[in-house]
């Protein structure tokens, strides 16, 4: 089949090194396989051709998400699905599907004025985030009203969490499958391209890997847990996320279930 990543321009401007090994194993397996990215071209929106029998989301941008909808109204198959994307993609969604499927999480409230949030802060800090953001873009931790303030007037809807504090350190959960890793990092406005140190995975955390892979039918994604004293609490999860810092295997276990996928549509294509 030709397998298609549709792709973002990474920080630093590098290949994936795993994707680099997704690609290499892919293709021994007879696939082609290539990668573009969205917005270095000109795209017919209404009539949008396909170049491939599997396309892999792996950007987060507003343009690929809108391509991949135009994808998905075409019948095409994408990995992971449109629809997850974009329950994923969108805090709020995100953050409903979590409560549903009966996870702890942070209280989430959405807004397009910050200053109507300044009552929250008499029951503690808060985190202001962009309702799609993705990398930490525009995460801010608020713990007065002062500081609500200062914060530029929002160009777009945005989020407001309970702040839930943790050891110092984010825990940054990645699923392949039925497989789950667990690094632990620092987080900071650049921690999205520095690997983290690779942490046993608890059994609390493997439960909470298979909620949210029930919840949102993502199988290539990454939630990043505050760990509380009453347990791992999820604050974003991540479609298709870059496996920093994960051990080896990963690589192979990403492209099985890719490989999954383009059995699943070769099923689909005969049964059709």
């Amino acid at each position: 089949m030709r397998i298609t990543f549709l792709l973002a321009r990474r920080v630093p401007d590098v290949p994936s090194p795993v994707l680099q090994v997704v690609a290499a194993l892919l293709t021994a397996a007879g696939h082609q396989v290539d990668g573009w990215i969205p917005e270095d071209r000109l795209l017919r929106a209404d009539r949008f051709l396909p170049d491939a029998d599997l396309y892999l989301l792996k950007s987060h941008t507003e343009l690929a998400l809108s391509l991949a909808g135009v994808l998905h109204h075409q019948g095409l198959p994408i990995l992971n699905p449109y629809p997850a994307c974009v329950r994923a993609q969108d805090k709020v969604t995100a953050s409903q599907a979590l409560r549903a499927a009966g996870v702890m999480a942070p209280e989430t409230w959405l807004t397009g004025d910050l200053s109507l949030a300044a009552p929250l802060l008499e029951a503690g800090p808060v985190v202001v985030k962009p309702h799609r953001g993705h990398r930490g873009v525009g995460v801010h931790i608020v713990r007065s009203t002062a500081q609500l303030q200062s914060l530029p007037e929002p160009a777009e809807p945005v989020v407001v969490q309970r702040y839930v504090p943790g050891p110092g350190e984010d825990l940054k959960v990645y699923v392949a499958g039925d497989h789950v890793h667990a690094v632990r990092k620092r987080f900071s406005g650049d921690s999205f391209t520095r690997p983290g140190r690779p942490v046993p995975v608890t059994d609390a955390v493997r439960d909470l890997a298979r909620r949210v892979r029930s919840a949102f039918g993502l199988e290539l994604f990454g939630v990043d847990v505050i760990e509380s004293p009453q347990g791992p609490i999820p604050v974003d999860v991540n479609y298709f996320p870059g496996y920093k810092g994960c051990e080896a295997g990963v690589a192979a276990q990403i492209a099985t279930v890719i490989q999954e996928q383009v059995r699943h549509a070769l099923g689909a294509e005969v049964g059709g």
